[in-house]
């Protein structure tokens, strides 16, 4: 099974994405694609510019595209249009919707952890947080109204209850009964 998991910066998307690979049998992690980048050399601008979220997107679409089975993804290419979005980039520019909605479609389940009051009391503030609320905006945006017509198809969770539920809400939703059990959840592993 493919899942991945999309949202703002500072939502627990990392640590869901640990506890699902504990979880489902065999799964490993891939990173977000800012930390392959930077473990390739690439060198992003703080804050990080358009084109390094454009970066950010090829990256995540050849990851998606990859065939790898039993992966969990941290990010997506709905994260990278999201940010690209807050900053005020044209989607129809940045992406084309064939390659979104073939990567896309290659996921199992979308799981989209949003920005709650939960999560805002709960998890350690982030850097830059009013690009969190523009990207988490820009993020139910695109997930409600599908400008590219991209995942359309694509199972999606979005998990806006109790952080100490979103793993049992995850597992409920996923497609098929799934076989959980002890998993496989080496730090950084990639397709």
């Amino acid at each position: 099974m493919r899942v991945g998991v999309s949202g703002a910066h500072g939502t627990g998307k990392t640590t869901l994405v640990g506890e699902l690979c504990a979880h489902l049998t065999g799964h490993v992690p891939v990173d977000e694609p800012y930390f392959l980048l930077e473990d390739e050399g690439y060198e992003f601008e703080f804050p990080p510019s358009l084109d390094d979220y454009r970066a950010q997107l090829r990256r995540s679409l050849r990851l998606l595209s990859s065939a790898a089975p039993r992966v969990v993804f941290d990010r997506t290419p709905l994260d990278f249009l999201a940010y690209l979005a807050a900053l005020g980039a044209g989607l129809e520019d940045e992406a084309d919707p064939s390659a979104v909605r073939s990567a896309l479609a290659s996921l199992d389940l979308l799981i989209v952890t949003p920005v709650t009051p939960e999560t805002q009391r709960v998890l350690p503030r982030p850097g830059m947080p009013r690009l969190r609320e523009a990207v988490n905006g820009a993020l139910l945006d695109l997930l409600s109204s599908d400008p590219l017509e991209a995942w359309g198809n694509v199972p999606v969770i979005e998990l806006d209850g109790p952080l100490d539920r979103r793993l049992e809400a995850v597992l409920a939703a996923l497609p098929g009964g799934a076989a959980k059990g002890p998993g496989s959840c080496g730090p950084g592993a990639g397709p």
